[in-house]
């Protein structure tokens, strides 16, 4: 079974370079966000054309409930970003119906086969894989369980088991919008970014990003290079702390990581040089205050939440991809903005809702961030 991909990698203007399995313990969880705090928040059903079926009810016991498990990288679920998002997902399911949503494995990079099958012989009814490098696993556990359910979120495959519901996220819609808030903000015409590691999935945050920037140069006519460098994990805060200082050494003013637990390093870097960062997933100001200029949101936490209520009640016929996006609520940019002026703030909630309307479409990939540039 082939994988579906969606980009090669390239560099913008500017550098380009390469740089046991356990349970877990569960960190403290933050509350589920609500509509009024969000400035793109999820709605009731943020699901796109999934198809619906007639769903049966189901009697169960308190010692018969659904097992719902998770597959995450080794980067825990205390990364701040996506791993920690996922995870609270599941917590807000068992807050929505009677389910077990207790089990959750963390891998190294090359064990997600053993973590997802561990899932299996758990009894889980539904087995998340997390991230790209849970898709082989997911494959395999899928085509040797056809009586069990699986669902991966951040990558699809071109034919896609019958027992396997992807979720993919069009990132590159708020990272365009985070391009564009740093591309006004630059002081130095120098803008950064950091990438976990080399993947289809990070290309979609790395054009997004890029081509929001060449907006706001455009926009104020001047030249607005990207430099970029790969921490090749994401699980390497120190390694990504020193990426982080490099781009900041080149003159980089504001950097934009996409690299999971890496880019606690990248923020630690932007607070110790008095320069800016933007965050991922989740909203990281509370890292540095001062420092996060703001934050290009994903909310893993509901679309596992609500992808997994329709799996378990039957509502989601799986086989299927669920493809998320500014349009669905299910990515966007922090509200909040007391680093950079309400004029920048609203000139880009201008270019959300022409993303949302289909008169704006960010590139994710190499070929499209050409012709988006006219290049």
């Amino acid at each position: 079974m082939k994988r579906k991909t969606y980009a090669s990698i390239l560099a913008f203007t500017g550098i380009l370079c390469a740089c046991g399995m356990q349970p877990v313990q569960q960190p403290a969880m933050e509350a589920e966000p609500t509509a009024a705090a969000r400035p793109t928040a999820p709605a009731d059903n943020m699901l796109p054309g999934v198809t619906g079926v007639a769903s049966q009810p189901k009697e169960e016991t308190v010692n018969d409930l659904p097992k719902v498990g998770m597959v995450i990288s080794e980067s825990g679920i205390d990364d701040g970003s996506f791993n920690q998002s996922a995870w609270e997902g599941l917590q807000w399911l068992e807050g929505s119906m009677d389910c077990d949503s207790s089990l959750i494995m963390e891998v190294k990079d090359g064990d997600e086969a053993v973590g997802m099958e561990h899932l299996v012989e758990s009894g889980c009814d539904l087995c998340w894989g997390i991230g790209v490098n849970c898709a082989d696993a997911v494959l395999t556990a899928a085509e040797k369980h056809p009586d069990v359910q699986f669902a991966i979120a951040d990558t699809t495959f071109e034919d896609l088991p019958e027992n396997v519901t992807a979720v993919v996220f069009r990132a590159q819609e708020s990272s365009f919008l985070a391009g564009y808030i740093a591309g006004r903000v630059t002081e130095s015409g120098y803008v950064g970014f950091v990438g976990g590691e080399r993947n289809d999935v990070i290309d979609a945050f790395y054009y997004g990003f890029g081509a929001g920037v060449q907006t706001a140069a455009k926009e104020r006519g001047i030249k607005i290079s990207t430099c970029t460098i790969y921490v090749d994990s994401f699980d390497d805060p120190e390694e990504g702390y020193k990426m982080a200082k490099t781009l900041y050494d080149q003159n980089c003013d504001v950097v934009y990581h996409a690299a999971g637990a890496s880019g606690l390093g990248v923020i630690r870097a932007a607070e110790e040089e008095g320069k800016y960062v933007i965050g991922v997933d989740k909203d990281q100001s509370y890292l540095a205050p001062d420092h996060v200029l703001c934050s290009a949101l994903k909310y893993v936490n509901v679309s596992v939440k609500q992808v997994s209520e329709g799996i378990l009640k039957d509502d989601i016929v799986s086989g299927q991809t669920i493809e998320l996006g500014l349009a669905e609520n299910a990515v966007g940019i922090t509200e909040d903005h007391p680093l950079y002026s309400q004029e920048i703030y609203e000139k880009m909630l201008d270019l959300q809702v022409q993303i949302v309307a289909g008169e704006l479409t960010p590139p994710s990939t190499e070929e499209e961030y050409n012709a988006f540039c006219g290049q």
